[in-house]
C-alpha cells in the first residue's frame, strides 16, 4: 500500500513540475514559448480566433473561470501571493475575450506577465497592458507582442 501511495504522489509531483513551463495560449496558433513572437496569423487563422472568442457562450465560460478563481483566492488564500499558473490563465482568458483575433502567449512568473505574439492593430497591442494589469496578483506586465502585417483591421 505504500508503495502504490508514493507513486501516486511522485506521478502527480512529475506531472506539476512538468506542466509549469507551459504558457497559456489565446489561441492554438499562439507562440508555444514567450521566447518568441511566432509568425503572423493569416485571415482564416484570425477568422476561427474571433469566431471563437466572440462566442457568447466561451466569452461567459472565461469571465465565469476569472470570478470563480477570484472567489477561491478570497477564500482560501487572502494575503499570500497568487499561483504562477491562475495568474496566467487569467491573464489569458481575459485577452482571449477582449483582444478576439489576437494570437498571444502569456507567462506569469512572481507577479511579472510577460506577453508574445500578434493582434491586429496598434490600438489591440496599447490595450494589452491595461487588460493584463486587472488581473488581482499582476505587479508588472512586459509586453513584447507586434502588430500583425497585411491582416484587416479588427476593433473589439
Amino acid at each position: 500500500m505504500n508503495k502504490f501511495t508514493l507513486l501516486c504522489l511522485t506521478s502527480v509531483l512529475g506531472l506539476g513540475v512538468s506542466a509549469c513551463g507551459d504558457v497559456a495560449r489565446t489561441s492554438t496558433s499562439a507562440p508555444d514559448s514567450i521566447n518568441e513572437v511566432g509568425n503572423p496569423p493569416d485571415l482564416d487563422t484570425v477568422l476561427k480566433n474571433k469566431s471563437d472568442a466572440t462566442n457568447p457562450t466561451r466569452r461567459a465560460q472565461a469571465n465565469a473561470d476569472i470570478r470563480a478563481r477570484e472567489q477561491r483566492y478570497n477564500l482560501f488564500r487572502e494575503g499570500e501571493e497568487r499561483c504562477n499558473r491562475n495568474v496566467q490563465s487569467e491573464v489569458r482568458s481575459k485577452l482571449e475575450v477582449n483582444l478576439p483575433t489576437s494570437q498571444l502567449a502569456i507567462q506569469a512568473n512572481q507577479g511579472i506577465v510577460t506577453i508574445t505574439g500578434y493582434v491586429q492593430t496598434q490600438e489591440n497591442l496599447e490595450r494589452i497592458e491595461p487588460l493584463a494589469r486587472e488581473i488581482r496578483g499582476v505587479r508588472d506586465v512586459n509586453v513584447q507582442a507586434e502588430v500583425g502585417p497585411n491582416l484587416p483591421p479588427y476593433n473589439s
